[in-house]
């Protein structure tokens, strides 16, 4: 492998051609990153060996001016043009790095089948590397990007990281498919059916982008159809097998699931994790930044106000672009990276006041508070005297909607809640007027003492700041899944997403307590049957308790 930097021009390497006119009229669009350090070259379809045989379809970006920065690999499902092209081709290797962008096998012209996603990732990652080390240009030091899936398949590679890998940056990132399919138990069906919509779509981003637009335009008329298997491919104009496969594995527990989960354990690869407070993969990137940090490992966490997607968008793509740029300059080509500005681990943005708040790790404290549901829809510090409980009734044939919140697609984000909290089957827990600001930093819970009357519902969480002029928009929010079948009193803890808000003086904490969030969440049933095939609908019934006795209580970081 080579060692010395060399200066290059089109001529000396075979193939080599200019830029293609699409990624030329976006890297004019905007500028996320320094100026350009050297120009760029484009080698396009290199077939680069996979596992078991495969052809792995790559473009390799150069930089004209070779300072052995080292090489930067993306792996994605969703075509090696636009955006790709621009954000981390030639962005990058206008800074200096080379840079390949290749497509995941069955897709984008690779050989094989898109059947089953998660189950080839490491072997084929290994095998690209496996190719690098024979390339003349490689010096032996390398480092991943990508978002989404494009996250999963460079921590595929944790049970046994390649010693090249010096870097990663992870963004929006998943790493444990189920948690993304099956978030609390409760199968995410405007989410998964979204990613499904864009992985089947073709060979670009582009038109898995034009794809979801249009599964969007016909998801509302198919989303109701039972059973939900039914609805899929209806939505989808087509069966997806792997899509049929997590349908009939609704166990979160089940080995199906286990088989696609790395062990990170072994991962000590520098990394930056970088994602949104609206992000469906948030739980996730916060999980990742424990694990690894646990590990001892060399990590950064950037979160910011975003979505899964809207973390590309103008005021997000500088951060994280800038981000990831000065990560690998540091840790990848082992130089300073521009600038003087201090940087701590830890980077959040704090929602309610739009501010970025600089910490050495998350949650920045321990500790907890308990806001407690008190009859008459009240909120307070302290649980009622005596017995109480409020009840509503879910029914699965009119379900509790979904407002904003954690998704895949534009819908996502806070949004004025209003409309579902006047609906009968929310209960609406609201807060005496803040005093002083309320700073929330870290993981929120609801611990509640209910009772279901059919034994199998979902239970949906949220908490809401409620402004001065009464408009509650959502915060964080979390679900869970009751499929025992008991009917009698139970304990239940439903888990929400970390946050940072900061609640300003004269503004409430509003908690909601609901059967559902449909379609971001499949409804339940009521009737215990498989998820799959279920065709039967029946009312539950759901009673919470709030006294002394069965208290139920909204947590939040101390």
């Amino acid at each position: 492998m080579a060692t010395q930097s060399t200066t290059r021009t089109l001529r000396d390497v075979r193939g080599m051609r200019g830029l293609p006119w699409r990624v030329r009229i976006a890297r004019r669009l905007g500028r996320e990153l320094p100026p350009a350090r050297c120009g760029v070259a484009w080698i396009p379809r290199l077939e680069v060996p996979g596992a078991d045989g495969m052809m792995l379809l790559t473009d390799h970006y150069v930089p004209l001016k070779d300072e052995g920065r080292g090489t930067i690999l993306v792996r994605t499902p969703y075509g090696r043009g636009f955006p790709w092209a621009h954000l981390y081709g030639v962005a990058f290797a206008e800074q200096g790095f080379h840079v390949l962008l290749q497509s995941c096998r069955g897709t984008g012209g690779s050989t094989g089948r898109w059947w089953e996603p998660f189950r080839h990732e490491a072997a084929d990652g290994h095998a690209t590397v496996a190719w690098l080390r024979g390339q003349d240009w490689f010096n032996g030091r390398l480092g991943m990007i990508g978002a989404s899936y494009l996250g999963y398949v460079q921590l595929a590679l944790a049970d046994n990281p390649p010693p090249e890998l010096k870097a990663a940056v992870i963004q929006v990132g998943i790493s444990d498919p189920v948690q993304f399919v099956y978030p609390g138990g409760v199968f995410a069906l405007t989410s998964v059916v979204s990613a499904a919509g864009a992985a089947f779509s073709g060979r670009s981003m582009l038109r898995a982008m034009q794809a979801v637009l249009r599964l969007q335009l016909r998801f509302k008329r198919t989303s109701t159809i039972l059973p939900i298997r039914q609805a899929c491919r209806e939505a989808l104009g087509t069966t997806v097998p792997y899509l049929e496969e997590f349908l009939a594995h609704e166990d979160p527990a089940d080995d199906y699931w286990r088989q696609m989960r790395p062990d990170l354990s072994r991962w000590r690869v520098p990394t930056a994790l970088q994602g949104g407070w609206y992000d469906a993969a948030l739980d996730q990137t916060l999980a990742q930044y424990a694990a690894l940090r646990a590990n001892g490992c060399d990590v950064s966490l950037l979160i910011g106000p975003w979505s899964h997607s809207s973390a590309f968008s103008k005021d997000g793509l500088v951060r994280v672009s800038r981000g990831a740029l000065d990560w690998m300059t540091e840790r990848l080509a082992g130089q300073p990276a521009a600038g003087d500005e201090p940087r701590t681990p830890v980077r959040v943005q704090v929602g309610g006041v739009d501010q970025w708040r600089d910490l050495e790790a998350w949650p920045p404290r321990e500790g907890s508070q308990a806001w407690y549901l008190n009859g008459g829809g009240r909120l307070g510090p302290a649980a009622d005297d005596g017995d109480g409980s409020s009840s509503f009734r879910y029914d699965p044939a009119d379900p509790t909607p979904s407002v904003g919140g954690q998704l895949t697609t534009p819908q996502a984000g806070p949004q004025d809640n209003g409309a579902i909290e006047a609906r009968p089957d929310v209960l609406v827990f609201t807060g005496e007027p803040l005093q002083s600001p309320l700073e929330v930093l870290g993981p929120v819970r609801a611990e509640l003492q209910l009772r279901a009357g059919t034994g199998y519902a979902h239970v949906f969480v949220r908490l809401c700041d409620v402004d001065t002029a009464g408009r509650s928009r959502n915060v964080t929010d979390g679900i869970v899944r009751l499929s025992s079948g008991a009917t009698e009193p139970q304990a239940v803890t439903v888990p929400m997403s970390s946050t940072a808000h900061r609640f300003e003086p004269g503004h409430r904490l509003r908690v909601q307590v609901s059967g559902g969030a449909f379609p971001r969440y499949a409804r339940n049933t009521g009737t215990g049957e498989p998820l799959a095939t279920a065709v039967r609908l029946a009312c539950t019934d759901i009673e919470v308790y709030h006294d002394q006795a069965r208290p139920s209580a909204l947590v939040l970081p101390g």
